[in-house]
């Protein structure tokens, strides 16, 4: 592994090390060659004693965001981590220590380049949230409207650029050096990740979110979405809408039996499947302490992580849901494979016993608690052990709908996701098929034809003159066979060689043993002479044999030079 020797990444590689060899996974550190970067204090026996999933939430922390950020990924993912360890990383989604007021100051006043009095008639110095890119803070504006300022730790920027290029090296030595980065494509999800983390560090970025997920979520009245105030809003800095609300975890017996649970959680679920299948941006990170209630209604307050989905992906998406929501195992396998890139070592046999088996639990457990996001997480789990490697985008999906389970479920403890799924559906379908059928594709297609039907009546009159005339001719792009009867006349000629040299060698050992008055060196002449032969024929097969795969190899290299 080639290691970068950064100072700043040496210590990155240690801190990572630690983690590693602290948690069980010594066999990486040394082949990592990380070893010598561990303090020598560390005795043999660390491994066999694993400290509490708790310890290791503490251990990130201490890390820094990139590290709090990818645990947070990580806690949402109990295909790849345990669910101890899932449950413990939890903890870090909005529980961090803020920074001081003077920071926020200093950042506001060099971003929005004015006096904070002619700017804000009051802000609050006390953050009301702090997470591990930003904290926030209540403030008012000088024409009396209430803001929630997001504002972005100082410093931030840079340690996650160095954070960031020192797992990536981590994240290459990985997937190609252990069974399991090859089978969970490591370097892909890191990949996601790192896009989706560089672009969490624009605010400008999340503003826009806020305005595209709003504009697409307006027509579900449940739902409510800030609106940013784009005058006040920049790289570090984020003004939106302040919303005063509750969130989901914190809400009291006596409230929840107040609120309309079956009704807000079908909202929630609708509006992200609308975002998935319909709209091709979702907000990827609903986790319960970016979703409050607020007057009967769902309110979505940070949207600075959000993912895509390719066309192509929403229509097999749709079909995967319906098949786990349905238990159609056989149907979900031939979604999955069209989906999946296929490994030489992949077993398919074991991946459909697999799929079954997924499928029929999560039927089992929907009548408790039905999970559709852990259930396309498990999918995704046992595709990797299968050696097939299916789109990253589908582990965002199953992030965000494990998320949107436990939100539905706190909401309404007898909501039924799979039901949801169902009564859905078809709106869903209705909508893409009125995608489909807009005025640009309308137009297209009538260009199209309006061009086949021009250049038709030329065409046909063409093939039906060569027909006529016994002109018509069909080339078939195949093996060129002239070329490969001259190969396969060289190969048996120079098995024909070798057989004679053969011979040659097989006879001369014989005649070794008959007497005679001719001789060489004190041999039989005859023999030494077949000897001889067999010897310079030998040499000249082996001659002609390099010099073919050498001309062989300059003229592959000049025809790929010419394409």
């Amino acid at each position: 592994m080639n290691l970068s020797l950064r100072p700043e990444h040496l210590k990155r590689y240690k801190d990572f090390a630690l983690l590693l060899f602290k948690y069980g996974r010594r066999d990486l550190v040394a082949r990592a060659g990380l070893t010598e970067l561990l303090p020598q204090e560390v005795d043999d026996d660390v491994e066999a004693q694993l400290p509490e999933a708790r310890c290791l939430a503490e251990d990130v922390e201490k890390l820094g965001p990139t590290y709090i950020k990818l645990a947070q990924l990580l806690s949402t993912r109990p295909d790849i981590v345990p669910q101890a360890y899932c449950d413990a990383l939890a903890r870090l989604q909005d529980d961090v220590a803020p920074f001081p007021f003077a920071e926020v100051e200093k950042i506001l006043i060099e971003d929005l380049d004015v006096r904070l009095s002619r700017a804000f008639s009051h802000i609050e110095p006390k953050p009301i949230a702090a997470a591990s890119i930003a904290q926030v803070h209540y403030a008012v504006l000088r024409d009396g409207r209430a803001v929630a300022l997001k504002v972005q730790r100082p410093g931030i920027r840079e340690q996650v650029l160095d954070d960031l290029e020192a797992l990536g090296e981590v994240a290459v030595f990985i997937d190609s050096h252990t069974d399991f980065g090859r089978r969970f494509g490591i370097v892909p999800l890191f990949d996601e990740f790192r896009r989706s983390l560089l672009r969490e560090l624009d605010f400008r970025q999340e503003a826009l979110h806020l305005v595209t997920i709003g504009n697409n979520l307006k027509d579900i009245p449940e739902i409510v979405i800030p609106r940013p105030v784009m005058a006040f809003t920049t790289s570090r800095l984020l003004t939106m809408e302040f919303i005063p609300g509750t969130k989901v975890t914190a809400l009291s017996p006596l409230a929840r039996l107040e609120l309309d649970g079956e009704r807000l959680a079908d909202a929630l679920f609708r509006a992200y499947l609308k975002q998935m299948l319909h709209d091709a941006i979702f907000h990827a990170d609903p986790h319960p302490g970016n979703v409050f209630l607020v007057d009967q209604r769902i309110a979505l307050i940070d949207l600075g992580m959000v993912a895509r989905v390719r066309p192509a992906l929403q229509d097999r998406l749709l079909q995967l849901l319906l098949c786990v929501a349905e238990n159609r195992p056989d149907e979900a396998v031939k979604i999955l494979l069209l989906l999946a890139e296929e490994r030489e070592d992949s077993d398919t046999a074991a991946f459909r016993r697999g799929v079954a088996d997924i499928i029929g639990q999560h039927q089992e457990l929907a009548v408790h608690r039905p999970q559709v996001g852990r259930a396309v997480l498990m999918l995704l789990k046992i595709a990797a052990e299968n050696g097939i490697r299916l789109p990253p985008e589908l582990a965002m999906i199953g992030k965000t709908l494990l998320n949107l389970d436990e939100i539905g479920l706190t909401l309404a403890p007898r909501f039924d996701t799979n039901a949801a799924i169902r009564r859905h559906a078809a709106d869903i379908t209705r909508d893409q098929m009125l995608r489909d059928v807009s005025v640009g594709s309308i137009f297209g297609t009538v260009v199209e034809l309006k061009n086949f039907v021009q250049n038709l009546p030329g065409r046909v009159n063409r093939i039906l003159d060569r027909l006529a005339n016994n002109e018509l001719e069909v080339k078939v792009d195949a093996i060129d066979e002239v070329r490969l009867m001259e190969g396969m006349q060289k190969v048996a000629n120079r098995i024909a060689t070798g057989l004679v040299l053969a011979a040659l060698i097989i006879g001369a050992a014989l005649m070794m043993r008959v007497e005679t008055s001719f001789r060489i060196a004190g041999y039989p002449g005859l023999a030494i002479l077949l000897f001889l032969a067999a010897a310079i024929c030998g040499a000249g097969l082996v001659l002609s044999i390099l010099v073919n795969d050498i001309r062989a190899k300059r003229r592959r290299r000049t025809f790929s030079g010419l394409h």
